[in-house]
């Protein structure tokens, strides 16, 4: 893009002035150059207690313990959405690495 070109050039210059007035208290290039250093996190780190998961009876008790952290307020029906949605995507590699088990030892059976 043209502007795109035209800005390259500049860059390190707008940049200077950025700071400058960051600096010089203007408080909207202050946010500006605070932004670039400092990026707004999309999420954050969620901590509440689950269960140890190994198999899926142990899912559907991590899935209750998700669902009762939301209940109380400890994290927010989004987050236990993701995290929901997290723990399925373990449940299914926990489902196909039985599956794997489950097929060698049939594998492995003498054919009668």
């Amino acid at each position: 893009m043209a502007a795109e070109a035209i800005l390259d050039g500049e860059s390190e210059e707008l940049t200077r002035k950025a700071i400058e007035l960051a600096k010089g208290g203007d408080t909207t290039a202050l946010r500006l150059c605070l932004e670039r250093l400092i990026p707004a996190r999309r999420d954050k780190p969620v901590n509440f207690d689950l269960p140890p998961i190994e198999t899926a009876d142990d899912a559907a008790k991590a899935m209750g313990a998700i669902l009762a952290a939301v209940a109380r307020g400890e994290i927010s029906p989004s987050e236990g959405t993701e995290a929901a949605r997290l723990l399925e995507g373990y449940v299914k590699t926990l489902e196909t690495a039985e599956f794997e088990r489950r097929l060698a030892a049939l594998e492995r059976r003498p054919i009668k």
